[in-house]
C-alpha cells in the first residue's frame, strides 16, 4: 500500500513593488567611503564622532573593521589616529576644540548639509536672524545651529511656532532648514512663515537634499497602490522615519519602519497580497534584499520596481582622504 505524502501547500501570491531610488545617497556613501578610506590608509584604530550614519548595520560593520565610536572628543585619547566628523555635520566647536588638541580631525559633513551651514553664516552677516525648520536634538540640527553664535539662529518645528515665534526685526529675516524632512510639513512651515514675515529671506536653493525628495515622491507614488509598506532604516534616521509618515499619509493601510527581518511583525502582514518597499538614505541594499528574501519564503513573490528619478550625484572624499593628500 502506498504512503499519502502531504501536497505542499501552496504559498499566497505577492507583488512587491520596490521604490526607487532608495536606499544610500551620495552623501551616505562619501561618509562610510571616508571611514573606510581612513583604516586603509591609517589603519585602526579610526576615530568617529557620532554614528556616520543613522544605521545600526553600517555603524557595527565599520566597528568589525576598527573604527570606534564616540559621543564627544573627549572620548578620544591624544593620539595620531584620525578622528572623522559624522555626515551630519557638527558645530563649529567641534573641529575647533580637535584643533586645540592636534587631533587628525576629518569633516565628513554631507556637502548638501554644509550647503545650509554657509547659508546660515551669509544671512548672519547681513544682519538676518536665522530661523532653522527642524527637529531639535536631530545632530544636523545640532551641528547646523552650532555655526552661528548663541541668539543668533532659532528652531522651528511646527506650524504653530512659525505662527508664534517673537522675532527683533521682521524685515531682517531668513530661513534654512534641516536636509531630511517631510516635503509637504516643510513646505506648509515655510507657508506659514511667508505669511506673518512676507520679506523673510528664502534659501537660493531648496535646503532640502535630492535624495530625501526622490524617495518621498516614490513613496507618494506606490504607497497607494499597495496593501502594506515596509521602509528598511533605522528609528533614528530622520529620512526613514518620514518616508514611513509619507506612506501613511498616501494612503497605505500599513506601514513600517525595520532594520532587519526580526523587526517583522508578520501578523501585520498574513493577509497582504501587495507590498510596497524603499530604505533611508542611510540604509544598505542587502538589508532591502533580506527583507524581501524573507517574505519570499512566506508567499510566492514577483518584484518589481517603480522608478521616480536616476540619480548620478557623486560627492569626493574629504580632501584628506583623496590619494594625492594621503601621499
Amino acid at each position: 500500500m502506498t504512503a499519502l505524502v502531504d501536497a505542499p501547500v501552496a504559498k499566497p501570491p505577492l507583488s512587491v513593488l520596490i521604490c526607487a531610488p532608495r536606499g544610500f545617497c551620495a552623501g551616505v556613501v562619501r561618509a562610510i567611503d571616508a571611514v573606510e578610506k581612513a583604516l586603509a590608509l591609517y589603519g585602526p584604530p579610526v576615530y568617529v564622532r557620532h554614528e556616520i550614519v543613522h544605521n545600526k548595520y553600517v555603524v557595527e560593520s565599520l566597528k568589525r573593521k576598527g573604527a570606534i565610536f564616540v559621543d564627544e572628543l573627549d572620548e578620544v585619547p591624544d593620539t595620531d589616529a584620525p578622528v572623522i566628523f559624522s555626515a551630519h555635520g557638527v558645530p563649529k566647536s567641534v573641529p575647533e576644540e580637535a584643533a586645540q588638541r592636534r587631533l587628525f580631525g576629518i569633516d565628513a559633513t554631507c556637502p548638501l548639509v554644509t550647503k545650509v551651514h554657509r547659508e546660515a553664516e551669509v544671512h548672519h552677516k547681513k544682519g538676518r536672524h536665522v530661523l532653522l525648520i527642524g527637529h531639535a536634538g536631530h545632530p544636523e540640527v545640532v551641528g547646523t545651529m552650532g555655526q552661528l553664535p548663541q541668539g543668533a539662529i532659532s528652531l522651528i518645528e511646527t506650524i504653530e511656532d512659525a505662527g508664534t515665534i517673537a522675532v527683533a526685526d521682521p524685515d531682517k529675516l531668513a530661513y534654512v532648514t534641516q536636509t531630511t524632512l517631510s516635503v509637504d510639513d516643510t513646505q506648509a512651515i515655510v507657508d506659514a512663515l511667508k505669511a506673518r514675515f512676507p520679506s523673510i529671506a528664502a534659501p537660493h536653493k531648496e535646503d532640502i537634499c535630492y535624495a530625501t525628495t526622490n524617495r518621498q515622491e516614490a513613496v507618494k507614488r506606490v504607497a497607494p497602490q499597495v496593501d502594506a509598506m515596509i521602509v528598511v532604516g533605522s528609528p533614528n534616521s530622520s529620512n526613514s522615519q518620514r518616508l514611513r509618515e509619507v506612506a501613511e499619509r498616501a494612503g497605505c493601510p500599513v506601514a513600517r519602519l525595520v532594520l532587519r527581518t526580526d523587526e517583522i511583525d508578520w501578523s501585520m502582514f498574513s493577509d497582504i497580497r501587495s507590498l510596497g518597499v524603499t530604505a533611508g538614505a542611510s540604509a544598505p541594499e542587502i538589508l532591502v534584499e533580506e527583507i524581501i528574501d524573507a517574505f519570499a519564503e512566506r508567499f510566492e513573490v514577483t518584484v518589481e520596481t517603480v522608478s521616480m528619478a536616476d540619480e548620478s550625484v557623486f560627492f569626493p572624499l574629504p580632501r584628506a582622504l583623496r590619494d594625492e593628500a594621503a601621499e
